[in-house]
C-alpha cells in the first residue's frame, strides 16, 4: 500500500478543515480570555467608588450570571462549528437536542422551576451576593446565585444550597439600609427620662465618632418604654446604618451605654428573685 494515498489525503484535510478546527478551538480560547477580561473591567467601573454599596452587589450578581452565559455560548458556536467541519451533520444532533430539551423540560419539573424561580429571583433584585439573608428560616451570606440554585454560608462556615424552586421565605437583612435594634432593661428605681437623656447623648457621640460616623445612616432613635419585665423596665432603642454595618455598629453602642451606666451608677439589671416570708397572721 503506498503511503502516499494515506498521507495525502491527512495533509489535505489538516490544511482545510484541519487548519479551520485549530483556529476555531483558538479563537474560543482568546474569545473566554477577552469575555474574562471584559467582564472585570466593566464590573470595575461600574462599581467604582461613584456607586453606593447596594449598586455594586447588584452588578457583581448580575455581570456574574452574563458571564457564564456568554462563555457557555462561545464554547457551543465553537463546538458546533468543528462539528460541521468533521463532517459530521450537526443537523440532526439539533433536531435530538430539541427533542430532547422538550422530553426534559416535561421529565424534569423541578429544574424548570429552579431555573425559572432564580431567573426571577435576580431579575427582581431580590438578593444580590454579600447580602445577608434568610432563606426559609436558614441565615448566612449568600456566596452564589445561580440560575438554579443559591449559596449561603452561615456564621459557622457551614455551606447551604437551596434550589430555587423551593425557597418559600426570604428575609433580606442588608438591602438598602439595615437596622439594629436594642431591647435595654433597667432597673424599676431609675429615672426613665434621666436614662433616656443619657442613651441619647451616647447616640450623638457615637454618630460624630469619625470611625463610626461614615456607617450610620440616622441617629440613634430612643423609641421609649416598650414593656415591664419581672427585673425592669425595657426601653426599646434603633439605629440605622449601612448595610452590613449594623452589628459593628451595635456592638460599640452596647459597649458605649454599658461603660456610661457604670460609670453614672444606672443600674442594669439581671434577673434575680425577692423571698418575702411574710408575717403572723393575729
Amino acid at each position: 500500500m503506498n503511503s502516499n494515498n494515506f498521507i495525502d489525503p491527512l495533509t489535505g484535510w489538516f490544511l482545510h478543515s484541519g487548519l479551520r478546527i485549530l483556529m476555531v478551538m483558538t479563537a474560543a480560547f482568546i474569545a473566554e480570555r477577552l469575555i474574562n477580561t471584559a467582564f472585570k473591567r466593566f464590573e470595575n467601573v461600574l462599581t467604582s467608588q461613584e456607586y453606593v454599596q447596594e449598586n455594586k452587589k447588584r452588578v457583581h450578581t448580575l455581570l456574574g450570571i452574563l458571564h457564564k452565559i456568554v462563555k457557555v455560548s462561545v464554547f457551543v458556536v465553537a463546538a458546533i462549528i468543528i462539528l460541521n467541519e468533521l463532517g459530521i451533520d450537526i443537523r440532526p444532533i439539533i433536531t435530538a437536542a430539541g427533542i430532547g430539551g422538550l422530553a426534559l423540560g416535561f421529565g424534569a419539573q423541578s429544574l424548570v422551576k429552579d431555573v425559572i424561580s432564580g431567573f426571577f429571583i435576580i431579575l427582581e433584585n431580590q438578593i444580590r451576593i454579600g447580602d445577608i439573608v434568610s432563606l426559609n428560616g436558614t441565615s448566612g451570606e449568600v456566596v452564589s446565585i445561580n440560575l438554579r440554585t443559591t449559596v449561603l454560608r452561615d456564621l459557622s462556615g457551614v455551606v447551604h444550597i437551596f434550589p430555587n424552586g423551593s425557597i418559600t421565605s426570604v428575609s433580606n437583612m442588608t438591602k438598602d439600609w439595615s437596622g439594629y435594634l436594642i431591647d435595654l432593661e433597667i432597673s424599676y428605681r431609675e429615672d426613665i427620662d434621666y436614662v433616656i437623656g443619657i442613651l441619647n447623648k451616647i447616640g450623638d457621640n457615637l454618630s460624630k465618632d469619625p470611625e463610626f460616623k461614615q456607617l450610620i445612616l440616622a441617629p440613634l432613635e430612643v423609641l421609649g418604654v416598650d414593656n415591664f419585665n419581672p427585673s425592669g423596665v425595657i426601653i426599646k432603642l434603633m439605629i440605622k446604618t449601612l448595610p452590613l454595618q449594623q452589628w459593628k455598629v451595635g456592638r460599640e453602642l452596647r459597649k458605649r451605654i454599658k461603660n456610661t451606666f457604670d460609670e453614672l451608677g444606672i443600674e442594669i439589671p439581671y434577673q434575680h428573685i425577692t423571698l418575702y416570708w411574710g408575717e403572723e397572721k393575729k
